[in-house]
């Protein structure tokens, strides 16, 4: 089932997936797949040969810079994976090739991190087994469909978010590997 979800002059966004417009009745058949010629945008969000300890050095605050490498060094014991920058801002674990009903394709990392202005979201999976008990042990945070945000990483028991975070990479690795 397609959902129409949003559009102007330039753009239609179906699903997750924004299309060029190509200003005419033609929509109906490139939703259907049905036009050649009408591609979807690229993801953003890309492995990039940055450094990250380059951008956890520019975080400003000095906590946060601090909580930011504790997170690093945690995350990358938790994953057995070293740490990769995704976009400008995404410090990413390990890998994964995801591949939509839609067609829309792409690389992303299994699970990361990056400091915002108010928090540190932490992106895992919608739901792993045992999930809903991790998080009750866990402390302080806000959730997200998929994202986890904490203030502070003092705001939270580190065992458990090292539990959590393997367990969304293996729930991860389960579902695209």
């Amino acid at each position: 089932m397609v959902h129409f979800v949003g559009f102007n002059r330039q753009f239609i966004y179906v699903g997750f997936n924004w299309f060029k417009y190509p200003g005419d009745d033609r929509i109906l058949r490139v939703l259907f797949g049905q036009v050649k010629g009408v591609t979807m945008t690229e993801n953003k969000t890309k492995l990039t040969g940055e450094s990250v300890e380059s951008y956890i050095s520019s975080i400003e605050d000095p906590s946060r810079r601090k909580d930011c490498k504790a997170l690093t060094r945690l995350m990358s014991d938790a994953t057995q994976q070293k740490p990769k920058m995704w976009g400008k801002t995404i410090v990413g674990f390990g890998s994964y090739h995801y591949k939509y009903s839609s067609g829309r394709e792409g690389d992303s990392c299994l699970t990361g991190f990056s400091s915002r202005k108010n928090d540190i979201s932490i992106y895992l999976v919608e739901r792993f087994p045992g999930k809903v008990d991790l998080l009750s042990k866990l402390g302080k945070y806000k959730l997200g469909k998929g994202c986890l945000y904490i203030h502070q990483l003092s705001d939270v028991d580190r065992d458990i978010l090292s539990q959590i975070v393997a367990g969304a990479v293996a729930e991860r690795n389960r579902i695209y590997n």
